[in-house]
């Protein structure tokens, strides 16, 4: 996998990069993981509502065709955007999701803190008053039984910490997952994130760690790479 570290860079030009690279790519083309920043913007997936837009103001918001619903880029936030072929790595989008949401649960616990996945709703959380409990969470994705309908996702007690919205053209993967490592929170205040009112979102310094957003780059990097080999 070819990492490309693109700094900060606009969305909207990126996304058309990310679909113009999948479109163009052959069955020998190498995969590449794309790693930047955004200005702000707003982005609404192809579930977005607008309803969930409550005070976008002076932020733009850009339509996306990836999957869920309105999220939030912004200075100080990781943004990973995997170019993989599926067919050729062997493995299917469900599995390519949990890798991903591996990568950054592994990237976490270099920081010395526990991420956690959430029944029904994808990306990464934390527990806001103790981030590095390993104790399962009840809210974890557990197996459902037969007719009995999934449960809405429960946040409580938790903060997300980031956020996965993806796309698959011809079995490629483009769009990816954001980890907040120090940026202003405020704006995620003006939407409803991922489509959940009253969804807390945190960042790797609001629970006290302190780390660079190169190194964060750096590692989330490594085990994204690492995590989607085939």
């Amino acid at each position: 996998m070819n990492i490309r570290p693109l700094g900060r860079v606009a969305f909207a030009p990126t996304c058309e990069a990310m679909q113009d690279f999948t479109a163009q790519r052959k069955a020998d083309t190498p995969d590449e993981l794309w790693i930047c920043e955004h200005p702000p913007v707003f982005t609404q997936g192809l579930a977005g509502r607008e309803d969930h837009l409550l005070a976008p103001g002076e932020i733009p918001v850009v339509p996306t065709n990836r999957g869920g619903q309105v999220t939030y880029h912004g200075p100080g936030q990781v943004v990973a955007y995997p170019l993989v072929d599926l067919q050729r790595a062997g493995y299917f989008v469900k599995e390519y999701v949990y890798r991903v949401e591996e990568a950054v649960i592994r990237t976490l616990g270099d920081f010395g803190v526990t991420g956690h996945r959430v029944g029904g709703a994808p990306g990464i959380y934390v527990r806001l008053n103790d981030p590095g409990s390993h104790a399962l969470l009840p809210q974890r994705p557990q197996k459902k039984s037969p007719g009995v309908p999934m449960p809405p996702p429960d946040f409580a007690g938790l903060g997300k910490i980031a956020a996965l919205g993806i796309k698959v053209s011809r079995h490629c993967t483009y769009h990816g997952v954001a980890l907040n490592v120090a940026m202003d929170l405020q704006p995620f205040q003006r939407i409803n994130p991922c489509g959940y009112a009253g969804l807390q979102t945190v960042d790797l310094s609001t629970i006290g760690v302190a780390v660079s957003w190169d190194e964060a780059a750096q590692v989330l990097s490594q085990k994204l790479a690492i995590t989607l080999s085939p």
